[in-house]
């Protein structure tokens, strides 16, 4: 058991934050529905639930997947988190379609709520709350993807950086993206039918958002099925490809291989060097290149491998892009 606490300490720290803050605002917001029977609120209500619970599975394995390899797991558990996630957009998912069926039955029978001032302030509350988690993911997005900016960066320039972020940083940064958006438009549609009197419109901002719920449902659950099958980190092949490249010792690249797993990347190379190196420098070079490669970005395992070079050519592949280079090795 203090092993699983001492596990917990090393968890996703922005789904933390945004599960404490989703559990608040879900029983804000579930208190108001109660009191005012909105249907907009029902939505944001199950919204806010589905999120809470979300962020708290992905938040204790994020922990998880940091767990030592073992005798029976000799590969870790790193893909742990891909299978969490992978279960948790299922709850997302049965969320969404419950909302999406109370905002047909109000936009097909229109029903008058009532606390009109309840549900207006407690909607801004809840929109400010979600848009301070957001922010608060946005800058991790920028913190994992070594890229600096201004105030306003994590919610403007986060969103070209997002494929850089961990799966459960982006998870969270997606879902209150969402629960942000859907409260705005929960407020818009209640302002609307208290003052024009089609009710009608909190039933079809229900259903928007209910669809919007399963848009992060959809990309999370292939981006993590993906994940837990094991792909391939384009990038930061190309990153690593460099680094050996410019490595004065390296001749060629014959292999290699950089595999997402959870959080953490698994990287195996196989290098041509000097035909003339002797047991003890191949020995040391094979230990310099394995410490550079270990330095890297969320890279957490790697298994290098030497041969003589043949004089052949095997590595050609390797991107010119400086930005994306310079910004890895930053981090």
């Amino acid at each position: 058991m203090g092993e699983f606490f001492t596990l917990l300490k090393g968890g996703n720290k922005p789904s933390l934050y945004a599960a404490i803050t989703n559990t608040f605002i879900a029983i804000m917001k579930g208190v108001a529905f109660f009191f005012t029977g909105n249907v907009a609120m029902f939505a944001e209500t199950m919204h806010s639930i589905g999120d809470a619970a979300n962020q708290f599975f992905v938040f204790i394995g994020s922990a998880l997947s940091k767990k030592a390899p073992t005798k029976r797991f000799p590969n870790g558990f790193g893909r742990l988190l891909n299978i969490v996630l992978l279960g948790a957009v299922l709850i997302v998912g049965i969320m969404a379609y419950e909302t999406i069926i109370e905002g047909w039955h109000q936009l097909t029978h229109p029903v008058e709520a009532e606390g009109f001032i309840i549900s207006v302030v407690v909607l801004s509350i809840a929109i400010i709350l979600e848009t301070f988690v957001l922010y608060k993911a946005g800058k991790e997005i920028l913190h994992e993807a070594g890229v600096k900016g201004g105030a306003m960066a994590p919610l403007t320039t986060s969103f070209a950086h997002m494929n850089r972020a961990k799966p459960a940083t982006k998870l969270v940064f997606l879902e209150d993206l969402v629960a942000t958006s859907g409260g705005v438009l929960a407020l818009i549609a209640v302002l609307i039918a208290h003052y024009t009197g089609f009710l009608a419109i909190e039933g079809a901002a229900s259903i928007a958002i209910g669809l919007m719920m399963f848009y992060v449902v959809t990309k999370v659950f292939l981006e993590n099925a993906r994940g837990a099958i094991g792909e391939t980190d384009e990038q930061m092949v190309n990153h690593i490809a460099h680094l050996l490249s410019d490595h004065p010792d390296v001749r060629d690249i014959r292999k290699l291989e950089v595999i997402k797993e959870g959080e953490f990347l698994h990287v195996e190379t196989k290098v041509e060097v000097n035909p003339s190196l002797n047991v003890t420098e191949a020995d040391l070079l094979q230990d310099r290149l394995a410490e550079l490669i270990l330095s890297q970005p969320s890279v957490d395992d790697v298994i290098v491998s030497l041969d003589a070079d043949d004089g052949v050519k095997h590595w050609t592949h390797v991107s010119k892009n400086p930005e994306t280079i310079a910004n890895l090795s930053k981090q």
